[in-house]
């Protein structure tokens, strides 16, 4: 079992969370005009996700950004 953790966006993530995720978690905070929010890591069948609190999530896979509500509505 492994358990998640959180932190504040801009400050250094906690030792737990694996160096795969890092670089992409900096690249995220980066590119982000306020500094507000925090990250919230979780295990999926043993595989990390870092998730933002407006939904942005970092994966092994890459960055997964959130959709608007009117990109959700082209959906349909």
């Amino acid at each position: 079992m492994q358990l998640g953790t959180r932190w504040a966006l801009g400050a250094q993530p906690p030792a737990s969370v694996p160096a795969e995720l890092r670089e992409q978690i900096v690249a995220v905070e980066t590119a982000r005009t306020e500094g507000t929010g925090h990250w919230t890591l979780t295990w999926l069948e043993g595989r990390p996700i870092a998730e933002l609190d407006d939904g942005t999530r970092v994966t092994l896979a890459g960055v997964i950004e959130p959709q608007t509500d009117a990109e959700a509505d082209a959906d349909w």
